[in-house]
């Protein structure tokens, strides 16, 4: 079962209508492969084996009847610990929360459930979701299978260390910043931040996504076809959709490619990354693309403005709770947040209107362009103990220049693999499209799996 291990989702789905595989013998070896492997990269939380050998039973039953309830019907996968699972408590990464349990399952969580998806588990992350690391105050620090000394990126940590490791092939993380691109970007997989509204979330709030990471376009998009589904809990979903998500073929010719490779604030690219990125917009230009330069758009004053917003929103939790409890919280992320404890209201409405000026900038910027490509994070994955490549609360956001604008202008933007560092660390190419086109962007990415170079193995580790 070794091999199977490593099929796609799209695989095993043709696999189980086949009969050569079934959804417990696939379950089943993956659960071992996390036994193995999960207490080095402490990618899980709530893990239920007994739960996911009984879905996978069930699964199995409908099969056999030639009755499976939808797309990801047997097909293990994960859920990050911040969409809510009926029963579970969602501690949001960090010792201070109440561990209540959940009272319903979130849209994401009923939606994969009911297509008959095998859940493993939740994955871990970070304190509050507000860095680009697994370190936590409640959960083991999470690692990167392609380096165990690196992080796996965040703050979809967890559930990217667990697509890379092969803790089946899908995997559902969320995205404000970059929290889905930044974490696939170093783990070299497919990470889609579709349109803000494309895929229901519950709280809804202004940039946050819920959106698939795999190892390829087409399991992200058959994934899609689940998420993407209708749900009235979220008041600024997109209105529902028919879309061909596993109609992944596209002609490049002629469609306008922008090249960004410089941010113009922050973390500057490394030259390898650079080289990576140029490299791909080379192969969309030999393919028919027609690949022009885009210069920065974004200030320091819309970066900052977006940091003091951040800051008073996370104090106001933080302040909020038992003086006990709120000693619990990761010393980073306290320290930044404190920062929030001083920021007037005047300057709290400033910063939140470089919201709106960052929107803007992105759209104005792109909006010429079918297409947009960039590294998804300007340098490589730091040390596991550190909150952010910069690892200072004082400067937290110098990386997600590249992403954080399509999370204000909403449009949907992806990580795929793009080549590897002279230390074998993965380089993510980011690819954005134009609003709502993220069956189009999805497109693209599939072109570009066909276009890059041969794909190192997914690492197993000892």
């Amino acid at each position: 079962m070794s091999d199977a291990l490593d099929l796609s989702a799209t695989e095993l789905r043709a696999a189980y209508g086949a009969g050569a595989l079934s959804p417990v013998e696939v379950t089943e070896a993956v659960l071992a492969r996390v036994e193995t492997l999960e207490p080095v990269l402490h990618a899980l939380y709530a893990y239920d084996p007994a739960g996911a050998r009984l879905a996978a039973e069930a699964s199995e039953a409908r099969w056999l009847a030639g009755e499976p309830l939808g797309p990801i019907d047997g097909i293990p996968l994960t859920l990050k610990e911040n969409i809510a699972t009926k029963g579970t408590p969602v501690p949001l990464g960090t010792a201070a929360t109440e561990l209540i349990p959940a009272k319903a399952d979130a849209p994401a969580a009923a939606r994969v459930r009911e297509s008959g998806g095998v859940l493993l588990g939740k994955t871990t992350m970070p304190d509050y979701g507000m860095l680009t690391s697994g370190l936590s105050s409640f959960h083991e620090t999470a690692r990167n299978p392609w380096d165990t000394a690196r992080t796996p990126g965040g703050s979809s940590a967890g559930a990217a260390s667990a697509a890379a490791a092969g803790y089946g092939p899908l995997h559902v993380g969320t995205d404000i910043g970059g929290s889905i691109r930044l974490p696939g970007g170093w783990c070299a997989l497919v990470g889609l931040k579709p349109s803000f509204g494309r895929v229901p979330v519950d709280p809804p709030f202004l940039g946050r996504v819920v959106g698939p990471m795999t190892r390829t376009v087409a399991d992200t998009a058959l994934l899609m076809e689940v998420l993407a589904r209708p749900d009235g809990r979220d008041h600024l979903s997109l209105p529902p959709a028919e879309i061909p998500w596993q109609d992944l073929e596209i002609d490049i010719t002629g469609k306008r490619v922008a090249l960004h490779l410089d941010a113009g604030l922050g973390l500057g690219v490394d030259p390898e990354i650079r080289a990576a990125i140029i490299d791909a917009a080379r192969r969309f230009e030999a393919a028919g693309a027609v690949v022009e330069p885009l210069d920065p758009f974004l200030t320091r004053e819309m970066l900052e403005g977006l940091d003091k917003f951040w800051r008073v929103r996370a104090w106001s939790d933080i302040s909020a709770l038992p003086k006990e409890r709120q000693a619990s919280v990761l010393p980073y992320i306290a320290e930044w947040a404190e920062g929030g404890a001083s920021i007037s209201g005047l300057d709290t409405y400033r910063g939140f209107a470089q919201i709106d000026a960052m929107t803007v900038a992105t759209l104005r910027a792109t909006e010429q362009f079918d297409f947009v490509l960039s590294p998804t994070c300007p340098v490589s994955a730091p040390p596991a103990e550190w909150a952010s490549p910069t690892n200072d609360p004082g400067r937290p956001f110098e990386h997600i220049g590249f992403t954080v604008p399509y999370n204000m202008s909403g449009q949907p933007a992806v990580s795929i693999n793009a080549g590897y560092t002279s230390e074998n660390q993965p380089i993510g190419l980011q690819i954005a499209a134009r609003r709502f086109d993220d069956l189009g962007l999805l497109r693209v990415a599939a072109l570009f799996e066909r276009l890059r170079a041969a794909q190192h193995e997914f690492p197993t580790i000892a």
